[in-house]
């Protein structure tokens, strides 16, 4: 398959118009697959109605198809026809995110969306995107997307166009290449079918925001406790991970140094992912800062393009920092412990 390239300048008047929106638009409408940025990282788009499209983007990420995608919306039309009600909350969480880094979940209707993108489940996870582009190339098409991220399932999230064309060229029809990504770590997923709203996945948008607003917000216990199953399907595979095994390790600097130094005795090319403080301290044959420890939010934008960047270096293990977990620091820790797979090394 050859997959087409748009380059968008996002800044621009009137994206709904330009060529390269209708084109990609037309696309979707016959039931192709494009990636497309959004605020957060690039998604794999597809007609959310159709079982053809849908299966698609399953095929094209190797997907389980257990894992229920996320669908992706211009406007507040558009989520009145696939949900049965919007709650409260939801409406309170709309206004203050929408469009922005968090999804909702609600109870769907039935008969409005295809049964593979829901994996037959009762409720669908629903999000408006805060990219220009993302908003025109929806609205263009007149549908709504369905948009997991877009790289092989298991691999780093795509921060950039380059990314997704590195996991996926050949596998999808098309590539809008909207500039990089800000966020850096997906959304949110909140659930509001219940009494209280419950976070099934830390992301963008941060629990103490959201309780600013709606008061409690609860956390689903399967995100601190391994042993239990997530409400959140996709959450209990293993993502994000780069080639070489990731390492976290809770301690010092030299703690990690050691660690570093012994396999480097035993003869392997050893990587640390650490911080732009802490960069000049360590010695190893790659070290890679992601972002600022001072500022988590530049952690979580760096994250993905850190891990990618380890796959270019060959290591052959790799070594990372842990970060607080506040604020977006829970996001950042939930990427890395499932990009990790391993126990946390305590030092």
């Amino acid at each position: 398959m050859l997959t087409k390239l748009w380059k968008v300048d996002k800044n621009v008047d009137n994206l709904i118009t330009y060529p390269q929106i209708r084109q990609a638009a037309t696309l979707l409408m016959e039931n192709h697959v494009v990636a497309l940025p959004t605020e957060t990282v690039y998604g794999l788009g597809g007609n959310a109605e159709s079982d053809d499209a849908v299966a698609k983007i399953f095929a094209a990420k190797g997907r389980p198809s257990d894992n229920p995608l996320i669908i992706h919306i211009a406007n507040q039309a558009q989520l009145a026809n696939i949900v049965r009600e919007i709650p409260e909350m939801a409406n309170q969480l709309m206004e203050a995110f929408w469009p922005g880094p968090l999804t909702l979940i609600f109870n769907k209707q039935d008969g409005k969306l295809s049964e593979k993108a829901t994996a037959g489940l009762s409720t669908v996870a629903v999000r408006m995107p805060d990219h220009p582009v993302a908003l025109a190339l929806i609205e263009a098409s007149g549908l709504p997307i369905a948009a997991p991220s877009a790289n092989l399932s298991g691999r780093p999230s795509p921060t950039t166009a380059g990314h997704v064309y590195d996991d996926l060229d050949g596998r999808i029809a098309g590539i809008v290449d909207g500039g990089p990504t800000g966020v850096g770590v997906e959304s949110t997923v909140v659930d509001c079918t219940g009494d209280v709203p419950v976070i099934l996945r830390p992301g963008g948008i941060t629990k103490e925001q959201l309780e600013a607003v709606v008061g409690e917000v609860s956390t689903d216990p399967a995100l601190a406790d391994p042993e239990q199953a997530p409400k959140s399907p996709g959450m209990k595979y293993r993502h994000y991970s780069p080639n070489a095994p990731l390492y976290l390790v809770d301690g010092e600097v030299e703690d990690i140094q050691q660690l570093v130094d012994e396999k480097r005795a035993e003869g392997l090319k050893v990587g640390v992912m650490t911080t732009e403080e802490n960069r000049e301290r360590y010695q190893a044959d790659v070290i890679y800062p992601c972002g600022r420890r001072a500022q988590l939010e530049s952690v979580a934008e760096a994250l993905y393009d850190t891990l990618r960047a380890f796959n270019e270096s060959n290591v052959d293990i790799i070594y990372g920092e842990i970060f607080p977990e506040t604020g977006v620091g829970v996001a950042v820790m939930n990427r890395l412990t499932k990009a990790s797979g391993y126990p946390i090394i305590r030092k």
